[in-house]
């Protein structure tokens, strides 16, 4: 059957590979009501999506040590040890890449990623080996959901939008692409549904 698209493009964190800050935190804060004050009001995704749109991570770390200087030792763990925010992959959709992969079809990434940790990341998940280029909103100093990084992405990865099939679980980046005419899949866990879009479109 003919593909009903040319190439499939990932969203990384939650969609490939587990992202969660608790993880860590989780192992350095014993007490439950400190931990979900510290992960509240200290490290929080808000403060880390920043590090996304390109701010260094030595900077985010020295300008909350200096708010809350009580708890130094913990902030400079989320530079130390930020590989253990990653819990481990989605295997079910790695799986995926390889099937696409060995049937030649094209695919992409476009993540909301820092500089820093991204250069922590990139050498820990060399399945992206397969993918043929990946949009990094910290190195572009884009980040979904402005339409500028799908734009981008679209002249980078060779191929119109509605020929391709955007991968992620935020649901105002999913709306962001489909309004830019991409074909989309909201991706919640269920890796089962994925493959059968996947499917679907004569991608597998």
């Amino acid at each position: 059957m003919e593909r009903q698209v040319d190439a499939v493009v990932w969203d990384i964190g939650r969609v490939l590979v587990h992202w969660s800050i608790r993880a860590l935190y989780d192992t350095l804060i014993p007490d439950p009501a400190q931990r979900d004050w510290f992960l509240a009001h200290v490290i929080t995704e808000a403060w880390h999506l920043q590090h996304d749109t390109g701010v260094p991570l030595d900077a985010m770390i020295e300008e909350r040590v200096t708010a809350f200087p009580q708890y130094r030792a913990l902030i400079e763990a989320y530079r130390s040890r930020w590989l253990e925010t990653l819990p481990g992959p989605i295997a079910e959709n790695l799986a995926l890449i390889r099937r696409l992969a060995a049937r030649g079809v094209p695919q992409f990434a476009i993540t909301n990623f820092g500089v820093d940790t991204w250069a922590m990341f990139r050498p820990t998940f060399p399945i992206l080996d397969l993918l043929d280029d990946i949009v990094v909103s910290g190195v572009e100093r884009l980040v979904k959901p402005d339409p500028a990084i799908f734009a981008l992405a679209a002249r980078r990865f060779g191929h119109a939008p509605d020929r391709m099939i955007f991968i992620d679980d935020n649901v105002a980046n999913i709306a962001a692409a489909q309004a830019l005419g991409w074909q989309v899949f909201h991706f919640t866990g269920d890796a089962l549904a994925l493959e059968a879009e996947l499917t679907r479109l004569s991608a597998l």
